[in-house]
């Protein structure tokens, strides 16, 4: 039998909180409505997905890359550092492997990147779902600690409202430091 994964991340774009990525092995005779790119989900939907992927999957997993990870590399290694984590968690080894995205993680097997993959290709999808949900949980996590942020609201995201409370109540060990916003605020209270 031919093993498919999907890989995608979610959470390249936040000013805090890890990226995550995930592996998704599908069993191609299976049909999932409503499997797309997770950002064009509402999260209701997201979250009825999400559990059908992991009851269904062959096998799936997630990893993630740090905030130092992020701030030592940049996003688009840690990203696909985060991916290499992802796939290395199943016990299942692919025949072959998508990415979404135009780069590829360092993974010893055929791959390739497909631009708009989270859109096309259905194990991608269901990366892209599991990563986002997990992120998304990881945040609301977040919030509990840091509620002054509102982080279960924007995810991180650099929202109006985000960077308001980010120059309000400043930079914690949960943010970005190479981040541009982040970057910023540091520089301006250093000053």
């Amino acid at each position: 039998m031919t093993l498919i994964c999907g890989i995608d991340e979610a959470g390249r774009g936040p000013l805090c909180g890890p990226v995550f990525a995930s592996a998704v092995i599908l069993d191609s005779n299976l049909v999932f409505n409503g499997l797309k790119d997770s950002k064009k989900l509402s999260e209701n939907n997201r979250d009825i997905l999400y559990e059908e992927i992991k009851e269904k999957a062959i096998e799936y997993s997630f990893a993630t890359a740090s905030v130092e990870e992020i701030d030592n590399l940049n996003i688009l290694q840690a990203s696909l550092l985060a991916m290499e984590r992802a796939f290395s968690l199943l016990k299942k080894r692919a025949n072959f492997i998508y990415i979404d995205g135009i780069y590829c993680p360092n993974i010893k097997k055929p791959m390739e990147a497909v631009i708009k993959g989270d859109s096309l290709i259905p194990a991608i999808s269901a990366a892209s779902i599991i990563a986002k949900v997990e992120r998304d949980k990881y945040m609301k996590k977040l919030d509990e600690k840091y509620p002054q942020y509102n982080l279960k609201k924007h995810k991180g995201y650099p929202t109006k409202e985000h960077l308001v409370l980010l120059n309000q109540y400043g930079v914690n060990e949960i943010y970005r430091r190479t981040f541009k916003p982040v970057q910023k605020l540091i520089n301006k209270k250093n000053t």
